[in-house]
């Protein structure tokens, strides 16, 4: 089921929302705020297949008649990446400018999604802005050490793994430009339920190529950023994140 209606204007960014279980967790008012401070862009939220009352809450929310607010619901829970994923071949239908994705929490807060735009829209090189969840002075980055430290493990060995030096690929606030190189890199089902970005990356790789991907990108250190309580993450997604990210390693080199 979908409920979309007519193509964007041009220069709009559509931001894909999976959601898997958010019933209690969507924060209506900080969506409510986002959608007032940020007039370029629309959302698609995914229900992912919820086993709560995850779509009675999207179906309220996106009662829309400006089109800004639109869901799709999935038949079955078929995880993060295929979500994000069906919202973004769901957005391109719409024909934006630009498409990403952000994580329900809002852990990443929407009022920085004019900043991304504007990265974007003052260099027409960049494909890509993606969020970077920096701890540094001025800056509130709040996340629990164990996440922060097993994260830049993890950061360290996919940039080795992908040739290029990212600081963090997992942050779930990312923008992109839509290209053919764009459309093509979501185009085909990821490997990972959850660590796709890292694939995401290999795929744009290749589509770019010979050109490397690195000018191409820009990682913008969030000024804010929070561990929201509920993460669908565990101990073990942790550690199946290694074994897939060597599948990925296999297939793209």
């Amino acid at each position: 089921m979908t409920h979309l209606v007519q193509p964007l204007e041009s220069g709009h960014a559509i931001l894909v929302v999976p959601c898997y279980n958010e019933a209690s967790r969507l924060d209506l008012g900080a969506i409510a705020r986002g959608i007032a401070d940020n007039p370029r862009v629309a959302f698609i939220f995914v229900d992912d297949g919820s086993t709560d009352a995850t779509a009675a809450v999207l179906e309220e929310l996106c009662n829309d008649p400006l089109g800004r607010l639109r869901w799709k619901k999935l038949a079955r829970n078929c995880g993060k990446a295929e979500a994000v994923r069906q919202g973004v071949l769901a957005a391109l239908e719409l024909r934006p400018a630009m498409v990403g994705y952000w994580d329900a929490d809002f852990s990443t807060p929407l009022d920085v999604v004019g900043d991304y735009l504007a990265l974007l829209d003052r260099d027409p090189r960049l494909l890509a802005v993606f969020g970077s969840r920096v701890r540094r002075l001025g800056a509130e980055v709040e996340r629990k050490p164990l996440r922060h430290y097993a994260g830049r493990i993890f950061a360290t060995v996919a940039s080795m793994v992908l040739g290029i030096g990212v600081y963090d690929t997992q942050c779930g606030a990312k923008l992109f430009r839509v290209t053919d190189a764009v459309a093509n890199a979501f185009a085909e089902p990821f490997s990972s339920r959850w660590i796709f970005d890292v694939e995401l990356l290999a795929r744009l790789r290749r589509e770019v190529a010979p050109q490397p991907l690195a000018p191409l990108l820009l990682e913008y250190p969030l000024p804010r950023w929070r561990d929201v309580a509920g993460s669908k993450l565990t101990l073990w997604h942790g550690i199946a994140a290694f074994g897939d990210l060597w599948r990925i390693a296999r297939k793209y080199r």
